[in-house]
């Protein structure tokens, strides 16, 4: 969590944690099975399922938005698609997503981190945007990683803090 307000990770950065973000959701949501996805959310109308879509939905919305230079609200609140009923076809979603990120990422020139991208909540820098797109997918990774416990099914690896260091999250689960 960010702890020292000014100190900016850099772009690179960001990106790497966001994949390790998204490699650990792919393992944990593996193991979970029908009845977990099932499980409705403690706050709001979300499954568990829900959740685990939309640590990759933030991702694909970053790389998606900063080609289109505009970030539809739209594209946050989505739930998960029908098709993705169990956890294996989550984590081939996942994996998908992961590699759109991750060829963004190889083509990205320094100047895109600096383009204006139009966002549901006014203009934001490309940087800026990764920033809060990391901080959204590592909270929707404490909170499934959480949920995972909770459900009886032990996460595959720990949660790091050095992970988690420097982005902007809350300091409460929910």
């Amino acid at each position: 969590m960010n702890d020292t307000p000014g100190i900016r990770l850099p772009p690179l950065e960001l990106g790497a944690r966001l994949d390790r973000i998204l490699a650990c959701a792919g393992k944990l949501v593996g193991l979970l099975p029908i009845r977990a996805l099932d499980h409705t959310l403690p706050h709001g109308d979300r499954s568990v399922r829900d959740l685990a879509f939309q640590i990759f939905r933030v991702a694909l919305a970053y790389v998606d938005g900063m080609d289109m230079g505009r970030l539809p609200e739209s594209w946050l609140r989505e739930k998960s698609p029908p098709d993705l009923v169990d956890g294996p076809a989550v984590v081939r979603y996942g994996a998908l997503v992961r590699g759109r990120v991750s060829g963004w990422f190889e083509g990205a020139a320094p100047s895109e981190y600096a383009r204006t991208i139009q966002i549901y909540d006014g203009p934001r820098s490309g940087h800026d945007l990764l920033e809060r797109t990391t901080g959204q997918a590592a909270q929707h990774l404490r909170q499934l990683h959480a949920l995972a416990g909770d459900l009886g099914v032990t996460p595959p690896e720990p949660l790091l803090a050095s992970d988690f260091d420097g982005l902007p999250m809350p300091a409460s689960l929910w």
